[in-house]
């Protein structure tokens, strides 16, 4: 059996948090955090820069903890 699935172009490459360029230690914004955790640690600049996109992304998890801790308090059975 042949296949043409090319392992090393698509799995092997470095992810960015890894690059010299990109760790030294400087703070990155919420779209960075965002994209390289959507992007397993890929692309940092896959989001953009618009800093929206991060801020609403930090609102929907908070907003999702919040419910589910609300919902365990309000919701429970008895």
């Amino acid at each position: 059996m042949k296949t043409d699935f090319d392992i090393a172009r698509s799995y092997v490459s470095a992810a960015t948090i890894f690059n010299s360029e990109f760790n030294t230690f400087a703070n990155i914004s919420a779209n960075q955090a965002w994209a390289l955790f959507f992007t397993a640690g890929r692309d940092d600049a896959a989001l953009g820069d618009n800093p929206e996109v991060g801020a609403f992304f930090n609102n929907v998890l908070i907003a999702v903890v919040v419910s589910v801790i609300a919902g365990s308090f309000f919701l429970r059975s008895f």
